[in-house]
């Protein structure tokens, strides 16, 4: 929880992170290029003194990470998106093992998402039935960009990757997370692009789809798409930074997502180890739209509460202490959970 001028805030990371890009691990020379595509973004969007040097970068580990997320950065509970990159790293760049291993040891704290690729075709159905049968995850993180032999992307409306959402259908998967933002080198930047979400969630409206980087730098994309589709949601990851080093254009970037979407289906995300919570928690808590922006309405606490915790605690179920709680926010409450006004529509 963090607390600022007599405000409590309860917070969830959305996007976070165990990866090992140590040389050992690198398949090839992409994988030295992604890592240090990675770590550009740290050096250049972040404090000085919030600087990583260049090896402690390249693997965390679960000690450090408990430590940098809930000791020191104020997160309540916080959700792994892994990356496989099977490419690029030997044993992947995302740990999905490790990170498993972790949330099983502390599950009041954090939450497993597992990847798939649709590429992989039936073995890879019978992989992710097997692998959710053993780890119960609610969502997965998609990255459509992402090489698979002579392939170096796929679309959310490929047939294949329907077939996907269809057994996350069957198995109560329901939260799709997809890296939609900025290229990473050696990646293709066309691969990222938004569109093909518009198809997907037209198709699969009660699945959740979470564009995590919002898009960016196709944040018009988004906004226009996620207007005509209520099952879409923006995650703040990669966005967050800019409030140290374009304050003014991370201001366009949040007052854009709340008047076209709302600050209900916004999430927070320190997208770590690129970054560290505790930063951007002060940060975002502290950030105003600039008053010469008449075009945006200021943000409000309740509008930041909601970003920063309450939305993703109610996307998966995390319980959410009373005290903590908004009227309107309908995060499931410590304890029992209540029913949700959908569900008494029809007593």
């Amino acid at each position: 929880m963090y607390t600022k001028d007599g405000e409590n805030y309860f917070i969830v990371d959305a996007h976070i992170a165990l990866w090992d890009a140590r040389p050992e691990n690198q398949l090839n020379i992409h994988g030295k290029q992604f890592i240090d595509c990675f770590y550009d973004y740290h050096r250049n969007l972040s404090p000085a003194d919030q600087l990583w040097t260049y090896e402690e970068y390249l693997y965390q580990g679960g000690k450090r990470l408990m430590k940098d997320i809930f000791e020191d950065g104020y997160v309540d509970h916080a959700i792994f998106q892994p990356a496989y990159l099977g490419e690029f790293y030997k044993t992947g760049f995302g740990q999905t093992e490790e990170a498993y291993a972790l949330a099983a040891a502390n599950p009041t704290q954090l939450s497993y998402n597992h990847c798939f690729d649709p590429r992989n075709g039936e073995a890879g159905l019978d992989q992710l039935r097997a692998d959710h049968e053993r780890m119960n995850f609610k969502g997965v993180k998609l990255y459509t960009a992402e090489w698979n032999g002579d392939s170096r992307g796929y679309k959310l409306s490929d047939p294949w990757t329907y077939r996907y959402f269809e057994e996350c259908r069957k198995l109560g998967v329901k939260n799709i997370h997809v890296h939609k933002g900025p290229t990473i080198r050696p990646l293709d930047r066309d691969a990222f692009d938004v569109s093909d979400v518009d198809h997907a969630a037209t198709d699969f409206t009660d699945l959740n789809f979470v564009v995590e980087h919002v898009g960016l730098p196709r944040l018009e994309d988004f906004c226009w798409i996620a207007t005509q589709e209520p099952n879409v949601h923006g995650g703040l990851a990669v966005a967050m930074p800019f409030m140290h080093t374009r304050p003014r254009y991370f201001a366009q970037i949040i007052g854009e997502l709340i008047y076209w979407i709302g600050e209900d289906r916004i999430q927070f995300s320190s997208d770590y180890a690129l970054w560290t919570p505790r930063w951007l928690i002060e940060a975002f808590v502290d950030f105003q739209i600039p008053e010469d922006m008449t075009e945006y309405a200021p943000l409000t606490i309740d509008q930041k509460k909601k970003i920063l915790g309450l939305n993703a605690a109610k996307m998966y179920d995390i319980p959410v202490p009373a005290a903590l709680q908004l009227p309107d926010a309908g995060e499931p409450t410590t304890g029992p959970r209540q029913p949700e006004r959908a569900d008494l529509a029809g007593v």
